[in-house]
């Protein structure tokens, strides 16, 4: 009888300069970084993601491209645009074939996914390790692309598991090795756990997640409230019971639409954010869904994306409640903004069905 879960986290290597690489192999050797740009210079943007060799000179995501390419100067450094639309193309093929090979999948990401592969390996996580290699292989033969796995008992685990060997990685964490694997590791590994908090627990003389799993939790609970508290005391000891959630139970539902022109106009928006809200509203009734949060996502004239959201006091089925609360979002959002809009979105989440499903350990963040 299998008892353990057997979860893992795949997670694809430098996804979008990997996509660029696949579609020009000529660049696979020279550093490659992928850059979204403002359009005011030619410099003008930020690093979107990049490839190891690039990464190798201290290219990082999130850094101005002026900078990159300073730090890439002498090279014959490849600077490429971003194309979402091919690289969710092959996210797409990827995900068709992760789900082959799981009981039940949960994409986080257009590159991440936790596969539920319990049953397929039976529980063995001797077997999980061949089972995994067998995927990656397939993955490199049929679509050639290369990611890193995690494979531990939980969601949790499995994350820390996948981002402790990159690139093309493969790290095994058994239930009885989990607190030993995780003992070591700077309490920031920890999802959930930023600058702040890092600078709160050194304060309390946790630096390490063995350091804040043999903590009183009580201490805890008092300084960062009974959720927060419990959450750091569980995690740092390696539980999580979170379900891998297959797809189709979306955790959102979204739409969003390239407006015909940049604009502020709010008639103009709002005639947009109605139509979307229709889809919207369309799959959120077919899934019997109800929501407590609604969204909007607003990308700029200068490639940047803002997003404003409301969370309601009961859950809601009411379409008038979405177009309503857009309208008082997208109201604030251009009393704060100076710039044009020239893509908008809808989002609802939140969800609740006539069961109730079980609260995420992890939906704190």
């Amino acid at each position: 009888m299998v008892t353990e879960r057997v979860i893992m986290l795949v997670d694809l290597d430098y996804f979008f300069a990997q996509c660029e690489e696949l579609r020009n192999p000529d660049i696979k050797n020279k550093p490659v970084v992928v850059g979204v740009y403002s359009g005011r210079t030619e410099d003008s943007g930020a690093v979107s993601t990049s490839n190891y060799i690039a990464r190798g000179y201290g290219v990082k995501s999130g850094m101005p491209l002026f900078m990159a390419k300073r730090k890439l100067e002498g090279t014959d450094a490849v600077f490429l645009h971003v194309d979402h639309e091919y690289y969710d193309e092959m996210s797409n093929k990827i995900m068709e074939l992760l789900h082959g090979y799981a009981g039940s999948l949960e994409q986080v990401s257009v590159d991440e996914a936790y596969l539920d592969v319990t049953v397929q390996v039976d529980g063995s996580f001797e077997t999980a390790r061949e089972y995994a290699q067998k995927i990656k292989q397939d993955a490199k033969q049929k679509l050639r692309v290369s990611f890193s796995i995690g494979v531990a008992p939980n969601k949790l685990v499995a994350k820390i598991a996948c981002d402790s060997q990159k690139p093309d990685g493969l790290t095994i964490v058994k239930p009885e090795d989990v607190k030993a694997f995780l003992s070591p590791m700077p309490v920031n590994r920890l999802l959930g756990v930023g600058k702040k908090t890092t600078l709160k627990m050194e304060q309390m003389d946790i630096k390490t997640i063995g350091d804040l799993a043999g903590f009183n939790v009580q201490k805890l609970i008092e300084v960062f409230g009974r959720t927060l508290g419990l959450y750091f005391y569980t995690a740092a000891n390696g539980v999580d019971n979170t379900p891998v959630l297959e797809q189709g139970e979306a955790e959102s539902i979204s739409r969003i639409g390239t407006l015909k022109m940049d604009t502020r106009n709010l008639e103009f928006l709002l005639q947009k954010t109605t139509e979307l809200t229709e889809d919207v509203y369309r799959e959120v009734t077919e899934k019997r869904l109800s929501f407590k949060q609604i969204t909007i996502h607003a990308v700029l004239t200068d490639l940047t994306s803002k997003t404003r959201m409301t969370t309601l006091d009961t859950p809601s089925k009411d379409k008038g409640i979405i177009n309503k609360t857009v309208r008082a979002l997208m109201e604030k959002f251009l009393s704060e903004s100076t710039l044009e809009i020239r893509r908008v979105g809808v989002k609802v989440s939140g969800f609740s069905r006539e069961e109730p499903k079980q609260k995420q350990l992890t939906g704190f963040f």
